[in-house]
């Protein structure tokens, strides 16, 4: 989903300029004509995310800075920019003190509401990044930390919002880096329990000789090595939620204790006296099919079905590109604010290489190459050479130069922007655009070049001519995002299997 802005004027003839810069910009518009259809647009729930507002001062009813009074009354943190005609001190001293991010005058620019709503964005992004981290430290994070606008998660959540209103035991698979944690966190940090402890175990980095040590803890001389008392994670955990990620890799002896534990509700520590009584939530997690180890015999069924009982399966990030752009700006904001640098976005080349891209390790392995890109970058905007190991990955999926072109018979398009170097390494990672703004309808061979070749040829240079702006390819090409993205991933595909 594109990032919206809210559009709130009482003049029709600047509504529709304003809005059309910001459609222009490859943001979603949203457009209201008043301060009561403002107000009630950001606190209604069926409302979709808006990501920023631009809002008149000057308007009849509810004004702007009675607008900016009520969000605040609300609790809404949303980034505002406030535009009038009237470009007076006071106004700019009045709005501001309001909580408005930005002021421009009218008529505004492109290039300066361009400007402004960057700022605001990122800024926000940078805010909502920080408080993230704030909650998951403080064990506060609840779903609206996490950040997302894909119908798939949409669906997970709100399943995951069901589960933190009881005590349920919450399996969550998914492959590596997915955000498994983070869900798990956001369980419990919207249930009653979230002033408690939460407890995270890796079961996996766990030496099997001491998962019932670290579980349930020891007595003093239980065992070579235990010169003291340990009460274990299970106790640790008690009142709150016990977090149990790649619960898969438990050995099988500590399986059956952890059985008893969910059965009973209580652990018996290692070279203990008698069991203490415990309550845990539970919620577990894996990156392998559960079902196939139970299958394997390396899994025991009673235990699977003890935490079994509300599966969720988070997608991966290719199933979620819509993701990509959102994460990217987050990611980018943190990373800027902590190594001091000054870095205004990503341009379109390399934006539709990373949202082409298929990362593996998911939103781990996006984070991880926006950090590197921040630290390793010379300039004041990320391109295609800031993402080199992403492009080594792309270069074998990628749509493959058209044929060599004969100059008859040209469909004349805009001229492109000018865009980076598609090498990287002597390692292609982009075909070349149509050279001087024209596509060929003949190859070499005096043939009509295939539909798919021309379609993936336009679809190229839409992205590049818009910058990477994903949602305006869509609008401009008339299909919808998901299909824009499926096209892109089916020239990839033949392309790789041709190449074979």
């Amino acid at each position: 989903m594109p990032t919206r802005i809210l559009i709130a004027d009482d003049d029709a003839v600047q509504r529709r300029l304003v809005e059309n810069m910001v459609q222009r910009f490859g943001y979603e518009a949203v457009v209201v004509e008043s301060g009561d259809e403002a107000l009630a647009t950001l606190i209604s729930p069926d409302t979709p995310d808006i990501d920023a507002v631009v809002l008149d001062l000057v308007m009849p009813g509810l004004d702007g800075m009675g607008v900016l009074a009520r969000m605040r009354e609300a609790n809404i943190n949303i980034p505002v920019i406030v535009q009038t005609a009237h470009g007076g001190i006071d106004n700019v001293v009045s709005a501001m003190r309001a909580g408005a991010q930005d002021f421009v005058v009218k008529p505004v620019g492109a290039e300066r509401l361009q400007v402004s709503l960057r700022n605001a964005l990122n800024a926000s992004a940078l805010k909502g990044e920080l408080q993230r981290i704030k909650h998951s430290r403080e064990g506060k994070l609840t779903f609206k930390d996490i950040i997302t606008r894909s119908e798939a998660m949409d669906t997970v959540l709100r399943t995951a919002k069901k589960a933190a209103s009881s005590g349920i035991p919450v399996l969550i698979e998914g492959e590596s880096g997915v955000g498994k944690e983070l869900i798990a966190r956001a369980i419990h940090g919207s249930s009653d329990r979230s002033s408690k402890p939460f407890v995270a175990v890796n079961c996996g980095a766990i030496p099997e000789n001491l998962v019932e040590s670290i579980l349930f803890g020891h007595e003093k001389g239980a065992f070579t090595g235990a010169t003291e008392k340990h009460t274990g994670k299970f106790v640790e955990a008690s009142g709150g939620t016990l977090f149990l990620d790649e619960v898969s890799e438990l050995p099988l002896s500590a399986q059956v204790k952890l059985l008893r534990a969910l059965q009973e509700g209580e652990v018996e520590a290692v070279g203990g006296r008698r069991p203490v009584k415990v309550d845990v939530r539970i919620i577990s997690a894996t990156n392998r099919q559960l079902l196939d180890h139970v299958k394997g015999g390396h899994f025991r069924e009673d235990l699977f079905y003890r935490l079994h009982v509300l599966p969720l399966t988070l997608p991966p990030l290719r199933a979620r590109r819509e993701d990509i752009p959102h994460l990217l700006r987050h990611f980018l904001a943190r990373f800027c604010a902590e190594e001091n640098r000054h870095i205004t976005g990503v341009d379109g080349q390399a934006m539709a290489l990373l949202s082409q891209a298929d990362w593996p390790g998911n939103v781990r392995q996006l984070e991880n190459t926006v950090y590197r890109a921040v630290v390793m970058s010379e300039g004041e905007q990320l391109g295609i050479a800031d993402f080199p190991q992403v492009a080594v990955q792309a270069a074998p999926h990628a749509v493959m130069p058209a044929p060599a072109t004969v100059p008859s018979a040209p469909l004349t398009v805009a001229p492109a922007s000018p865009v980076l170097p598609s090498v990287v390494a002597d390692i292609p990672i982009a075909p070349p655009m149509p050279a001087a703004g024209s596509l060929a309808m003949l190859a070499a061979d005096g043939e009509v070049r295939p539909l798919e070749e021309l379609e993936a040829e336009i679809i190229r240079f839409a992205i590049s001519y818009y910058r990477g702006q994903m949602s305006e390819v869509a609008r401009r090409l008339k299909i919808g995002r998901s299909t824009l993205y499926r096209k892109l991933d089916e020239a990839g595909t033949e392309t790789s299997a041709d190449s074979d």
